[in-house]
């Protein structure tokens, strides 16, 4: 039951739910060095969707999307956690946050196919400072 969990930032913003909107934002991201841990896009809605980004540099981040125009919402706190794909390791963090009352209002994870998975886990900004200690972070 091997992991490591971190703090990570990530920003919001919306886009045209049309072919190609994603590709334009992550092809101009990485002609700009951005470097992503971890990203998501979801629709809000019959034409818009939200791409959830998770760079490794939030600073880089936002000077970049200052520099071209890109509106973001962020940074927001979050937890990245990767290890072992044991269901158990996810559970106990799950069983720590809950023994203390903080709520995991989201979460998404991927498994990579050959035993290892990411997690990312969202609590609410007024509760982060605490689910940290409470995850020895």
């Amino acid at each position: 039951m091997a992991f490591n969990i971190q703090k990570a930032d990530y920003f919001n913003t919306s886009v045209k739910d049309q072919p190609g909107e994603a590709y334009k934002l992550l092809n101009m991201l990485a002609e700009r060095g951005i470097k992503l841990l971890a990203f998501t896009a979801v629709p809000t809605g019959p034409m818009h969707a939200q791409l959830t980004i998770f760079p490794d540099d939030s600073a880089k981040m936002q000077k970049e999307a200052e520099r071209v125009g890109m509106t973001l919402d962020g940074p927001h706190p979050a937890f990245m956690v990767q290890g072992d794909n044991d269901l158990e390791a996810l559970a106990d963090i799950h069983m720590k946050l809950f023994d203390e009352n903080i709520n995991i209002y989201a979460s998404s994870g991927v498994s990579d196919g050959s035993g290892c998975f990411g997690y990312v886990i969202y609590i609410k900004p007024d509760e982060f400072k605490r689910a940290s200690e409470t995850l020895g972070l």
